[in-house]
C-alpha cells in the first residue's frame, strides 16, 4: 500500500511538472521564436519620416513590442483611415499619422479615437511648442486627439544670382532688412522686374500663403463660420495686384513647370517656404548648390505642414500605443528625425542644442538652416483651421491660378470663388 501510494504522489508531481514545462514553452515562445505576450502595433504613416530607423531602435530596446508601419500616399491615409472609422468594424491601425489640415476633420469624430489625455498626455505637453500643441486639442482642453511631430515654420528661400543680377544685396541679413515688410516686398518686386525681367515669385499661391499664415485668424472662427471677407481679402487683393503688375509668375505648386522654375532661376524668392522645402528644391534643382540662400520672411512666420500621431479607438493596445508615440515624439527622437530626415521639431528643448543650432547648410550658401527655422517656429501663431479648411483653400488657389494664367478679373474670381465655396458648405 505504501508503495502504492508513493507511486500516486510521485505520477501526480511528474504530471504537475510537465504540465509546467508545457505551459512554460507555451507562454514563452511561438512559431517564431518570440513572446505570446509580444504586442503588435500596425502604425500608418505618409511622407518621408525615418520612422522605419526609429522603430527599430525602439523594438530592440523594447522586444516585447513589434510595430508594422504601413507607408503610403498622404491622402490615401487619411482616406482609408477615414473610411476604417466611419466603418466601425475593423480595419484602423493601432497608430495614425495625420496630417495638420485633416486634424479639425478628424476631431469631429474623436468619439472613434483615444482621448490621450487619459493615457498622460498632460505629462508630456510641456515638450511641445503651444502653437502646435493646441492644434489637436479640443476648444476647453479635454481631448487630446494627437501628439506633435514634425512643424512647418515659414521663411523665405531667394537666388542670389537673381537678387544679385538686380543689383541688390544678397547676404541673408541685409535681404532680411531690405524685405522687412510686404510693402518692401513689393518695391523690391518691381526694382527685380525692371532690372532682370523676372518675377519676384513664380508661384500665386505661395504669395497668398505667405500672408495668409500670418494671421491669426484666416478661413473660419472657432464656431465655423466663413470669414474670408475680414481676414484673407486682404492678401487676395495683395497677391492679384502683384499678377496683374507681372511682379508674380503663373506656376501652380506641385506641377512639373513649379519644380523646373526652381533650377532655372527665373525668379527671385520662395516665400513662404518652410523647413521640408529645403529637400524639395535639392531634389528639383541638384545642380543649383551655392545659387539659394535663405531669410527671414517679411513680418513674421507662419506654419505650412506638420502632423500628429493619433491612437485609433479599434487599437487593443492604447497603453502601449501611447508610451511608444510619447517615446518618439520626445525632444530626443524628434532631434533624430531632424537629424534623418529632416523633419522639423515641434519640440523647443531640441532649439537649445549646441550640435542642432551649428546645423549649416552648403547648399544653401552654409545657412543656419536649423537656427533659421527655429527662430520663425517661436514666432507662428496658434489658428484655428476648421473642418472644411481644404475647401475654402483649393477654391481660392483656383481663383488666384485664374487670374494669373487665364487674366480673369481678380473680382469676378473671388467673387465665383466665394460662391463655389457656399455651395460646397451647404451641403456639408
Amino acid at each position: 500500500m505504501k508503495k502504492w501510494l508513493m507511486l500516486v504522489v510521485f505520477s501526480l508531481i511528474f504530471v504537475g511538472l510537465v504540465a509546467c514545462s508545457n505551459n512554460d514553452e507555451s507562454a514563452g515562445s511561438d512559431s517564431d521564436g518570440g513572446s505570446d505576450d509580444t504586442v503588435e502595433l500596425d502604425f500608418w504613416i505618409f511622407g518621408s519620416t525615418g520612422y522605419d530607423q526609429l522603430v527599430e531602435e525602439y523594438m530592440k530596446d523594447n522586444p516585447n513590442v513589434k510595430i508594422n508601419i504601413n507607408e503610403g500616399e498622404m491622402n490615401d491615409m487619411h482616406n482609408n483611415l477615414f473610411t476604417s472609422i466611419s466603418a466601425g468594424s475593423g480595419g484602423a491601425p493601432d497608430i495614425a499619422q495625420i496630417e495638420i489640415s485633416q486634424v479639425e476633420k478628424f476631431q469631429e469624430a474623436q468619439d472613434q479615437f483615444y482621448n490621450l489625455v487619459d493615457y498622460g498626455a498632460e505629462d508630456v505637453s510641456s515638450n511641445f511648442l503651444d502653437w502646435k500643441w493646441a492644434q489637436a486639442q479640443s476648444a476647453d482642453g479635454s481631448f487630446q486627439i494627437g501628439l506633435p511631430t514634425d512643424i512647418g515654420p515659414t521663411t523665405m528661400f531667394y537666388r542670389t544670382d537673381v537678387m544679385e543680377e538686380a543689383g541688390l544685396p544678397i547676404d541673408r541679413e541685409e535681404v532680411a532688412a531690405q524685405i522687412d515688410s510686404w510693402e518692401a516686398y513689393y518695391e523690391t518686386a518691381k526694382t527685380i522686374k525692371d532690372k532682370t525681367g523676372k518675377p519676384i515669385s513664380d508661384s500665386p499661391q505661395l504669395v497668398f500663403n505667405s500672408l495668409r499664415d500670418q494671421l491669426e485668424q484666416q478661413y473660419f472662427n472657432e464656431e465655423d463660420e466663413l470669414i474670408i471677407e475680414d481676414t484673407v481679402k486682404e492678401a487676395y487683393d495683395y497677391t492679384t495686384k502683384m499678377i496683374e503688375e507681372g511682379l508674380v509668375g503663373k506656376n501652380e505648386l506641385w506641377e512639373p513647370e513649379w519644380g523646373s522654375a526652381m533650377a532655372e532661376g527665373s525668379y527671385a524668392t520662395m516665400p513662404g517656404a518652410p523647413g521640408w522645402m529645403v529637400a524639395n528644391v535639392k531634389a528639383n534643382a541638384p545642380d543649383t548648390s551655392g545659387k539659394w540662400d535663405i531669410a527671414k520672411i517679411p513680418e513674421g512666420a507662419g506654419n505650412w505642414g506638420g502632423s500628429f500621431l493619433t491612437i485609433p479607438k479599434q487599437s487593443e493596445y492604447p497603453e502601449e500605443a501611447f508610451e511608444f508615440i510619447s517615446w518618439l515624439t520626445a525632444p530626443e527622437q524628434q532631434l533624430k528625425s531632424f537629424e534623418i530626415a529632416g523633419l522639423f521639431p515641434s519640440t523647443p528643448d531640441v532649439y537649445e542644442n549646441e550640435d542642432f543650432l551649428a546645423t549649416t547648410d552648403e547648399f544653401y550658401n552654409n545657412a543656419p538652416t536649423a537656427k533659421i527655422f527655429a527662430e520663425a517656429a517661436q514666432s507662428v501663431k496658434t489658428v484655428y483651421m476648421g473642418v472644411n479648411y481644404s475647401i475654402v483653400d483649393t477654391e481660392l488657389g483656383t481663383a488666384l491660378l485664374n487670374v494669373a494664367i487665364e487674366g480673369a478679373d481678380p473680382e469676378k474670381e473671388w467673387d465665383a470663388a466665394v460662391e463655389r465655396i457656399n455651395s460646397q458648405l451647404e451641403r456639408q
